[in-house]
């Protein structure tokens, strides 16, 4: 993407998970997201995944707040599997782009999916493997499918991390069906736990996060390349998630009330203004 100015800073926000590093957020100018400025080199993007608290790569219950994420996904999955299943036809093929630890991948193929998933991390594309029986692939797979190979293709808080986000949009697009489904779920940063927080809030979550969405730029991303947000769908538990991480990075210590609080507050908000903490897109193909 080169459609900013370094020059118009929107907010400065610090990568409290792993690098301590200080990141600008900056306005694209034609899709209106927020770019992380700069973004790391490729080859230097996975260091900033190294880290015992990326949990979305790890099966582990250290605690009680890996203990309510864990209990919270399993609600989730079957929540996402009920989402899919409209959209399947007789093939019932899903690509689940950055699976980690194959979770979603284990429930739908239960549910008689044809299962495949892309996961650039070693360690948890391996945990995900033995859920899947080998269907689990690095990122180079993604040139490999055949064109129109899949009905559905999830990116469960995945777009966000993507480097050469129009490149890739085009190779999701080649690779559903005519009329096939893009599921997206990114956070929102028009939210009300994104407002409060501010430089805080721990879905900017950068340099992991290169890019930060709201509901018009997603829109008009897509547009750009003839695919259409048919529908939304807001995601309750993700603000309290949220909020209670940001209210760690904020005060230093994890506040469970303050933290639930907040996240209720931006529920209740966005039942009026549709602005949940993170959303679910529904994208159909042409």
């Amino acid at each position: 993407m080169t459609n900013v100015n370094p020059n118009k800073t929107y907010l400065k926000v610090k990568d409290h998970s792993v690098s301590k590093e200080m990141f600008d957020l900056i306005q694209n100018s034609k899709y209106g997201f927020l770019e992380t400025f700069p973004q790391p080199a490729s080859h230097k993007l996975s260091d900033y995944y190294k880290s015992e608290d990326y949990i979305s790569h790890t099966n582990s219950r250290r605690n009680l707040f890996e203990k309510i994420y864990h209990v919270v996904r399993m609600f989730s999955l079957r929540q996402k599997l009920k989402l899919i299943n409209p959209f399947s036809t007789e093939e019932r093929t899903l690509l689940d782009v950055g699976c980690g630890t194959g979770d979603f991948l284990e429930v739908t193929k239960k549910n008689n999916w044809k299962v495949f998933g892309i996961e650039p991390n070693i360690e948890a594309r391996s945990i995900a493997n033995k859920k899947t029986e080998n269907t689990v692939f690095d990122v180079e797979q993604l040139y490999k499918f055949d064109a129109s190979s899949f009905d559905v293709i999830t990116l469960w808080h995945v777009l966000e991390h993507l480097p050469n986000l129009e490149e890739q949009l085009l190779i999701l697009k080649k690779l559903l069906r005519p009329n096939g489904v893009l599921i997206v779920a990114v956070p929102n940063h028009k939210s009300y736990d994104a407002q409060y927080y501010k430089e805080f809030w721990a879905a900017y979550d950068v340099p992991r996060h290169l890019w930060h969405f709201n509901k018009e730029s997603i829109s008009k991303l897509f547009v750009d390349v003839s695919m259409k947000v048919v529908k939304t769908k807001p995601m309750y538990f993700d603000a309290f998630y949220v909020s209670l991480l940001s209210e760690k990075y904020k005060s230093c210590r994890m506040n469970f009330f303050k933290g639930f609080w907040i996240g209720l507050l931006s529920n209740l908000k966005s039942l009026k203004t549709n602005e949940a903490s993170s959303i679910i897109y529904i994208i159909k193909n042409s």
